[in-house]
């Protein structure tokens, strides 16, 4: 007899945006006719940056000839593409990561879910409140528990490591679903308790890119100590639009070490990579070469450019959502906006759906912690975040 993990039982039976996805398009089954304005998820919607479209282009004709065909390659990622991230994202930025502490992926989403396979079944994992789902469902799926770290208005949607008995933290920054920032300081004294308790940081900054607060760090590493304590991951998706393209990376550095059973220690870097070797053949070719060019000076113009966009829109709906008298958090070095509604998120959410035909997202949706609140998201043209703000403003 085929018996299932039952792990499967713990989590909900539908992913938060699938119910999304669910409700939106019974309503517009029953309204054939409404112009349905998406800001809920954070896919994006601009087009990608034309150094990336040509890169990609030339790599499609690279392939074309046998003297150049790429099949598979390196699992860990390109030399060209893992060159231009050590020294773009961190080496110019004066923090010590080198391009073989980086290891390339087809994505954040699945580097960390992924990421939990190298850890014991009896690992005490943290997560916070409000939380990006992923963290907490690929470990229940493993049978693993876990705490929660209260994420609310009282601590600016931070929490510290006070009181804190994990030994994996998950910490995303700018965060997601409220949109709040960590200072150097926040994330130092983490770094600091995961360095005393021989603990480890995984540090999700997929919305880095959208910083622009001075003094705001982008990296968990330009914390002191923080290569012995922490991985991060990043993410081209909001980066530079590879939302349906899939590249991230994910930096586990060198001196980064956790503890079998007996004691010894055991090189992370080495088990992501066997993992990593065994079960992924590496991002394309052509998907690589895209990425490259976000590093090119065109590139890095032109997704600023385009990122820079998506914080205009973020601001636009903050201040309109203000303006109605709503306590909001986020759009400004992120792309979301964390609206406190006072009230159901389910509800709110289904107001704005069936009144204003505007999706968002429910704050319940990411933990008990995000009842009462709802995620805007800020990726959508100008015209439709126009358009949505004004229709918001006629039913609140």
């Amino acid at each position: 007899m085929l018996h299932v993990n039952e792990n499967y039982s713990k989590i909900k039976p539908t992913y938060l945006f699938a119910e999304i996805a669910h409700r939106v398009s019974a309503h517009q089954a029953a309204n054939p006719e409404a112009k349905i304005i998406r800001l809920g998820i954070g896919d994006v919607t601009e087009p990608l940056a034309p150094a990336v479209i040509e890169a990609m282009h030339k790599a499609v004709d690279d392939e074309a000839g046998k003297g150049a065909f790429y099949g598979y390659g390196p699992e860990q990622g390109y030399a060209f593409l893992r060159e231009k991230i050590a020294k773009v994202d961190f080496q110019d930025r004066g923090i010590d990561i080198s391009a073989d502490e980086i290891l390339v992926s087809d994505g954040a989403k699945c580097d960390c879910g992924n990421i939990q396979e190298l850890f014991a079944q009896d690992v005490k994992i943290a997560v916070g409140d409000p939380v990006y789902p992923v963290y907490v469902d690929t470990n229940v799926m493993t049978g693993r528990g876990y705490s929660l770290l209260t994420c609310d208005a009282a601590n600016g949607f931070v929490p510290g490591p006070e009181g804190c008995d994990a030994d994996v933290v998950y910490l995303c920054y700018p965060n997601n679903p409220t949109g709040a920032v960590a200072t150097l300081e926040q994330l130092q004294a983490w770094v600091d308790w995961a360095n005393a308790k021989k603990s480890l940081i995984l540090f999700d900054a997929a919305y880095e890119a959208f910083i622009r607060t001075p003094g705001i760090p982008h990296s968990i590493f330009e914390c002191r100590g923080a290569k012995t304590c922490a991985i991060e991951f990043r993410s081209y998706s909001k980066t530079a639009g590879f939302t349906g393209i899939r590249c991230g990376y994910t930096v586990v550095p060198k001196e980064l070490v956790a503890y079998a059973a007996d004691g010894s220690e055991v090189n992370l870097k080495a088990m992501w990579t066997r993992r990593q070797t065994t079960k992924f053949n590496g991002a394309s070719y052509i998907t690589q070469r895209g990425a490259e060019a976000i590093y090119s000076p065109e590139g890095q113009a032109q997704t600023k450019a385009t990122i820079d966009f998506y914080l205009e829109n973020a601001r636009l709906v903050r201040e309109a959502l203000s303006k109605l008298g709503y306590t909001v958090t986020g759009g400004v070095d992120s792309p979301y906006i964390w609206v406190d509604v006072k009230g159901d998120s389910w509800d709110f959410f289904d107001k704005l759906l069936k009144e204003a035909n505007v999706v968002t997202t429910p704050g319940a949706g990411f933990g008990k912690a995000g009842e009462g609140y709802i995620r805007i998201s800020a990726f959508n043209s100008r015209e439709n975040v126009l358009e949505a703000i004004e229709r918001i403003g006629k039913v609140l």
